[in-house]
């Protein structure tokens, strides 16, 4: 059987080995390892922190150290699945993914522990910025985007069950029982993926690792005005997302005194409003097209920002208000997020059929490398009020809604890769 690409960048051989159901269910499962590694560790932060003594900077780091590791590791995952395939380094990846997870469990001290975090996001670069690649393997740059779309749903259903799970160990159980649901998932990933993945990447290129190659690949992305528009849409909303991520716990459970398993139950009503946001996605995709789905998606997350921002700055700590002035604005931004991110994360490899796995890497990087020095500032700014969140947040949205009404409206139709 052929493993030639068809036209728009689909493998035959590929596409006859995995059915669309199987290409769906992967891509959520290496999707989902995101939010599996921070959200079910989210409602474990307060007592994690007490119990080994660490600063609110310590607790902090092990997310912004996490992601810049998830970050950096992609730009060399990335030229490596470009040479070698994508399975080979799916199963390294997820194969350390286990491991660092397993030494989460048992880290002793807090700087031990952000070294296994720091391990963890790197080896979770390799699954995320593969799930990437795969969709421009095997579709075209429209049912690429509603591929994402599908995959990411699948994302926000795995979500649903993370911060409740993780409340109810923290709760119940310990802490250290939040980082060891982390090991499960990566154990039945792995086995997912040595069982039913079949390689998607038809045409290795064997000079893909090679440092003018990867000089020359890179500079051609990164100057693409189409890549340059998806990678800041998804880079700004992932941002926004990150701050409510990396500061909630606090202020919510702290600051608010909700429990860890009412911080759960919010966190879920969340992931599931994710999921009917990726539906919409691929409901008006090929009723109003990809700018205009986009532009509509950007006023919701401007209403957002604003929103967020004037609740919590003037009246989020009046018992009338509560967490409903974080939770109601977070609601539309996630929304949107459904939209923004299918389509940019689709957007910045389109243009790239023969260096998806380049382009994916750049744009992971770039995402995290954003998301890295916001975690910095939450750590030191966090003052047990809502204002930094309020302020990361408002000003997150304020770049995603400009982006998606002006770069994506000029840009957001790929053009043919360069030659």
């Amino acid at each position: 059987m052929s493993t030639q690409p068809q036209a728009g960048g689909a493998p035959r051989g590929a596409a006859a080995a995995m059915p669309p159901l199987i290409v769906v269910v992967l891509l959520a499962l290496l999707l989902g390892l995101q939010p599996v590694t921070t959200d079910v560790v989210l409602p474990a932060l307060p007592a994690l922190q007490a119990d080994l003594g660490a600063s609110m900077h310590q607790v902090q780091m092990t997310f912004a150290a996490l992601m810049l590791a998830f970050g950096v590791s992609q730009l060399a995952w990335g030229p490596l699945s470009d040479r070698l395939g994508r399975r080979p380094v799916l199963l390294a990846g997820m194969g350390a993914y286990v491991l660092a997870s397993l030494a989460c469990v048992v880290a002793p001290t807090m700087p031990l522990l952000i070294l296994a975090r720091i391990a963890q996001g790197a080896a979770m670069g390799a699954a995320v910025m593969c799930a990437r690649a795969i969709v421009r393997d095997l579709y075209p740059p429209l049912e690429g985007a509603r591929m994402m779309s599908k995959g990411l749903s699948g994302l926000g259903a795995i979500a649903i069950v993370c911060a409740p799970l993780g409340g109810l160990m923290a709760a119940w159980l310990h802490w250290r029982a939040a980082f060891a649901v982390l090991g499960v998932f990566g154990i039945g990933t792995l086995a997912v993926l040595a069982l039913r993945f079949r390689e998607t990447n038809a045409a290795p290129n064997p000079h893909a690792l090679a440092p003018r190659t990867l000089w020359r690949s890179w500079t051609c992305i990164a100057r693409h005005p189409t890549f340059i528009a998806y990678s800041l849409l998804a880079t700004s909303s992932y941002v926004g997302l990150f701050t409510f991520l990396a500061a909630s716990s606090f202020v919510l459970i702290e600051a608010l005194g909700l429990s860890q398993l009412a911080y759960g139950a919010i966190m879920a009503g969340l992931s599931a409003l994710y999921i009917v946001g990726t539906v919409a996605c691929r409901r008006l995709l090929p009723r109003w097209g990809l700018r205009r789905t986009v532009a509509v998606a950007g006023g919701l997350t401007f209403t957002a920002g604003v929103l967020m921002a004037a609740l919590a700055w003037f009246g989020w700590g009046r018992p009338w208000y509560g967490a409903w002035a974080l939770v109601l604005p977070q609601a539309l931004f996630i929304l949107a997020h459904g939209v923004h991110q299918p389509v940019g994360q689709s957007g910045t490899v389109a243009p790239f059929p023969r260096m998806a796995g380049a382009a994916s890497a750049l744009n992971g990087f770039i995402m995290m490398a954003a998301a890295f020095p916001v975690g910095l500032w939450l750590g030191r700014a966090m003052d047990g009020t809502a204002r930094p969140l309020a302020l990361g947040f408002g000003l997150a949205c304020m770049v995603v809604a400009f982006t998606a009404w002006t770069l994506v409206q000029r840009h957001g139709q790929p053009d043919p890769e360069p030659a």
